[in-house]
């Protein structure tokens, strides 16, 4: 369905969702040349039909669900949908919500890390359930079991060691063996994804993995969620978006934060991890910050938010540090591929942090001063306004748009 200025339809058209269904919508809608069109949820099921209108010179703008089903809801009373009167409250939030919508860009090497830690992250609870079995069918060959963390080698070794003694026995034994085999497999896949995603943040030139308790697996992770860092105004935007922002439950005119369960929860569970890490390490900063906060009063939880909080401020300046050098380079030398110099980066364009150190724990006792991150200058938003037809894809599911 395409809208006008006004919201009324000049006309509408249903494709099939097809290997050509992008040049099925940019031909009908060949007859507006000023044209912008809205996808509902271009990051999740509406992104394939996005990127084929990006590659085709389309400008996309990225339509939030909850956005559409408030208009739906302001139509309709309800929130419910469907494919007749689906498009138009996703072209009509587009359309009046400047502020929400965000425009779409063709993916580049973040989606290539955003990839590659989705599958690692997706390899540990499958080698954890291997590993839970692997446990359950020991318990009933040895006495006792392994009551501690189970490896592949430690299971061999106790397999080894068993002399099954009937038939029950023997199958017990063949299939603690299967999932011995399982376990080696997997523990196989992670260290070949492990190295994959390590290649592709040292292409990414970020110098995200200087920070302390920050490594390959974390740093793809949320390089490939966050994406463009300049489209979060200030680190408290970027503190919102990951989690680790407390809100603000203020009754009877007392200030009361509590606990945000709100925001990428990937993203908040890498910084936990990392937050994690530097508590282990009593030279790191994180440590000392932990235990200041400690000492001021605050219990372990309360702390742990706070140092949380230090985490995300530390990765927003840094990812912005890395973006203005990207930036800075584009300008120095177009033909380039900017941001591949992380050497150089890591040990002195950068703004210091007192939260910046090496990546991975070593011998060192100290870590290196450094001082407040600065914010972020606020960008102006990027969303087309132009008083012209805008056709609407609505892409929850593969099925026909209109």
């Amino acid at each position: 369905m395409a809208i006008g200025a006004a919201e009324e339809p000049p006309g509408e058209q249903q494709v099939r969702a097809c290997p050509s269904q992008a040049s099925q919508l940019v031909a009908w809608a060949a007859g507006w040349p000023d044209r912008v069109w809205a996808v509902e949820g271009a990051a999740g099921l509406g992104h394939l039909l996005a990127q084929q209108l990006v590659a085709a010179g389309e400008q996309v703008l990225d339509v939030p669900p909850k956005l559409a089903a408030r208009v739906r809801l302001l139509q309709a009373g309800d929130t419910n949908k469907n494919d007749p009167s689906d498009a138009r409250p996703v072209a009509v939030a587009a359309l009046r919500s400047a502020a929400r919508r965000r425009e779409v860009t063709a993916e580049d090497h973040a989606a290539v890390l955003k990839i590659w830690a989705r599958r690692h992250r997706d390899l540990a609870p499958a080698r954890n359930q291997v590993a839970c079995r692997l446990h359950a069918v020991l318990c009933d060959l040895v006495p006792g079991g392994h009551p501690k963390e189970i490896s592949a080698a430690q299971a061999a070794r106790i397999l080894g060691q068993v002399t099954p003694s009937g038939s029950v026995a023997s199958a017990r034994a063949e299939l603690a063996a299967e999932f011995l085999a399982d376990l080696r497999h997997l523990d196989d896949q992670r260290r070949k994804c492990g190295k994959k995603l390590a290649t592709a943040v040292r292409a990414s030139g970020t110098s995200l993995t200087s920070l302390f308790g920050v490594g390959p697996v974390i740093a793809g992770l949320i390089l490939g969620d966050v994406r463009d860092v300049t489209r979060f105004p200030s680190r408290d935007h970027f503190a919102a978006y990951n989690g680790t922002a407390p809100v603000e439950v203020s009754p009877g005119g007392r200030t009361v934060h509590r606990l945000s369960l709100r925001g990428n929860r990937r993203l908040n569970h890498a910084i936990h991890m990392a937050a994690i890490t530097q508590l282990r390490y009593k030279h790191s900063g994180g440590r000392a910050h932990y235990d200041k906060k400690v000492a001021e009063g605050k219990t372990h939880k309360e702390a742990l938010r706070c140092l949380r909080r230090q985490i995300s401020d530390a990765i927003y300046a840094r990812l912005l540090a890395d973006a203005r050098q990207a930036a800075t380079a584009t300008v120095k030398d177009p033909g380039g591929q900017p941001g591949n110099d992380s050497d150089s980066s890591a040990a002195g364009s950068h703004p210091a942090h007192r939260l910046f150190g090496q990546a991975t724990p070593g011998p060192a006792t100290t870590i290196r001063p450094g001082a407040t991150a600065g914010r972020a200058p606020s960008q102006p938003n990027r969303a087309h306004q132009r008083p012209a037809a805008r056709p609407a894809a609505a892409s929850k599911k593969p099925r026909p748009t209109t």
